[in-house]
């Protein structure tokens, strides 16, 4: 089964009065990218957390953030007021602003002069304590296999899809038989046609069938067809082997545009010409499709 590089995973884990939210996304890139906003007290963990995402997701663009959301009523997270810093503030503003006729800033406001607010104790600690870093990295893990469930999903489309397309430039391709054949037997009567007009003591025959063997030769697309056969079960074949083929099927889409290609431009043929554009068109699909593909 393939997957998609698109997908999305959340996880919230609780340590003692907080939640840790750990949101993931993935959009298709040619390599893996990861882009990260991760709270302060886990920034030094990020090398660790950049492993996780990597082993698990492999290739694609990632966007990834950690945030904490503290329950309503803990008391861990809320930083202690320097009353003796407030108060100074408080006396030294009040005849400034009797004196300007103004009011006193808002509590708010007081809160943000420097020194009132204590920096907060849990901030102080010089590492990440274990136990916390165990469920950061359960939620981490969670988050992200919720990113490859969902790939699995998209993949599983995105499979359906290719397989369809496969079997519709499959059965294009047979319909290519016919005006082959009567495109082949068109040009034999429009040279013997042309011949007939000439004297046969002009040209020699011998020499003329052999150039009008290479001629049709030329224009032969047998060796065509049974290419664009081979590398439409290739195709399918890589499909089922598993994950991370995106880069394999792009290669033998390639691959596959080639012989299309040479089948257009050696066709001559106005009905072979309506099946090769059709073709294409399948064709530019999964190209679109296989560059989303892990």
């Amino acid at each position: 089964m393939i997957l998609s590089m698109t997908g999305v995973g959340k996880s919230i884990a609780r340590y003692n009065n907080k939640n840790i939210v750990v949101f993931v996304k993935t959009l298709n890139s040619k390599q893996l990218d990861i882009s990260t906003r991760i709270a302060q007290p886990y920034r030094e963990k990020e090398i660790e957390i950049r492993g996780l995402v990597a082993e698990a997701l492999v290739r694609g663009k990632v966007e990834l953030s950690i945030s904490i959301e503290e329950e309503a009523g803990a008391l861990s997270g809320v930083q202690k007021i320097n009353e003796e810093a407030l108060k100074y503030y408080i006396e030294a503003l009040s005849p400034l602003y009797k004196g300007l006729a103004l009011e006193l800033q808002t509590s708010e406001s007081l809160l943000r002069l420097p020194g009132v607010l204590l920096p907060n104790e849990s901030s102080l600690l010089e590492e990440l304590p274990d136990e916390e870093w165990q469920v950061l990295g359960g939620a981490i893990r969670e988050a992200l296999e919720a990113v490859t469930a969902f790939r699995r999903q998209e993949g599983t489309m995105l499979e359906g899809a290719l397989r369809q397309r496969i079997d519709n430039i499959s059965n294009l391709l047979q319909g290519v038989d016919q005006p082959e054949a009567e495109r082949i037997e068109a040009i034999r009567q429009r040279i013997t046609e042309s011949l007939q007009k000439i004297s046969p003591d002009s040209y020699d025959k011998g020499r003329l069938e052999q150039e009008m063997i290479y001629y049709i030769e030329k224009l032969d697309i047998n060796e065509e067809k049974d290419r664009l056969r081979h590398h439409l079960g290739y195709f399918v074949e890589v499909i089922e082997q598993g994950e991370a083929q995106g880069k394999t099927l792009g290669f033998i889409a390639q691959e596959i545009g080639r012989e299309i290609n040479t089948l257009g431009s050696k066709s001559n043929n106005a009905e072979m010409q309506k099946i090769v554009v059709k073709m294409k068109d399948e064709l530019e699909q999964i190209k679109e499709q296989s560059l989303n593909i892990l």
